[in-house]
């Protein structure tokens, strides 16, 4: 995190509430405006997004004077034609973050304590303390795999990545319909920020059980990371109590040019699944080029790679690579603080990346 972000929060005012004296919050990749960088360090997507998309939000930007539509109408009755729903099985939101938060929210308590990795999406344990809600994170295994078992009839709250970030690694179907079905009296969220590369959804199996609920955004694979777009998918009683929520803190919480956004982009899945495609490949490209020159990587089914050198330790790497203009991001927990997570971009991008690195081993 930038040392000025750091000096923020360590000089609260006297105003601040006791309960958030020990709060730590999450820390986004950089968004740096000094230079031009090739950045692979955020997960987004290196293509535009779909022209319907910008048409439709530029149509939209006319009426701004008015309040966006609360329910999001037509952007709900477009994904739950998508995802094989009823109407009132979907809710929309200011990105998937807003969702999860929904969740820790309605779902979370002393009694219903969450549970999720130690390695996973760093907002789950600031959404925690957040709420004051008190959780576990279960390890992963050495290779940095969810161990099942952990999950199976554990009765709390359970917060699983799938694909995890940020080691891109997938549960299969059949192990999340073990998980959700062996805690009947407990909310399990399936967060599926990076499902479109390589992973199940596990949105086929919301008919069957009442306490599964899963989010996606918009983010990732439909090039709308700048628009905050994202929505969850359950049980009509499950998506009534988040709307509960919903319409206690913000009811206009995705507004019009996002919400025609969105509809643009749901009517151009074809762009979506050629840009999916492209990153795959691009992944897979990356990957055997930097298995080549010596790095171990995870099996991932995102659109990161999550690697390490035996020659260069992550932090140096991230580094040197920033030095010339690259960025990518780098954890210092434990556990990862040798590896970075890398996000795939264009061909041009994965090139310049593979071209670095290798100069980088060489002087090294």
């Amino acid at each position: 995190m930038p040392r000025a972000r750091l000096l923020e929060w360590k000089t609260m005012s006297k105003f601040l509430s006791s309960k958030y004296g020990k709060l730590i919050p999450y820390t986004p990749g950089e968004q740096p405006k000094e230079r031009k960088y090739n950045k692979l360090n955020t997960n987004e997507s290196p293509f535009p997004p779909s022209a319907k998309a910008i048409a439709k939000a530029q149509e939209a930007a006319k009426k701004l004077e008015l309040y966006c539509d609360p329910e999001c109408k037509k952007l709900t009755e477009a994904l739950a034609g998508l995802c094989g729903v009823d109407y009132n099985q979907i809710l929309c939101t200011n990105g998937s973050d807003e969702i999860l938060n929904f969740a820790f929210m309605a779902f979370c308590d002393s009694e219903h304590p969450a549970l999720f990795p130690d390695i996973t999406y760093g907002f789950y344990s600031v959404f925690a303390e957040l709420n004051g809600v008190p959780y576990e994170e279960i390890p992963l295994r050495d290779d940095f795999t969810v161990n099942v078992e952990d999950y199976i009839g554990v009765n709390k709250t359970i917060f699983i990545a799938n694909p995890n970030a940020p080691t891109g690694i997938a549960l299969t179907l059949d192990e999340i319909e073990r998980i959700v079905s062996s805690n009947p009296n407990n909310v399990v969220v399936i967060d599926e920020a990076y499902v479109d590369f390589g992973a199940e959804s596990a949105i086929k199996l919301i008919p069957k059980y009442k306490n599964l609920l899963v989010t996606q955004t918009f983010s990732k694979s439909r090039s709308m990371a700048g628009a905050r777009l994202g929505f969850g998918v359950g049980c009509a009683e499950l998506i009534s109590d988040l709307n509960m929520v919903k319409y206690s803190t913000n009811p206009y919480n995705v507004n019009s040019m996002t919400q025609a956004a969105g509809i643009g982009t749901l009517e151009d899945e074809e762009y979506t699944r050629k840009n999916c495609q492209s990153i795959i490949e691009n992944r897979e490209y990356t990957t055997d080029a930097l298995k080549r020159l010596g790095f171990s990587l995870t099996e991932s089914c995102a659109n990161f790679i999550f690697v390490k050198h035996p020659r260069i330790g992550g932090g140096e790497l991230y580094t040197k690579l920033r030095e010339r203009g690259i960025l990518v991001r780098h954890f210092t927990k434990q556990r990862i603080k040798d590896y970075n997570r890398i996000t795939v971009g264009s061909r041009e991008q994965m090139d310049d990346l593979i071209e670095a690195i290798s100069e980088i081993l060489e002087e090294n």
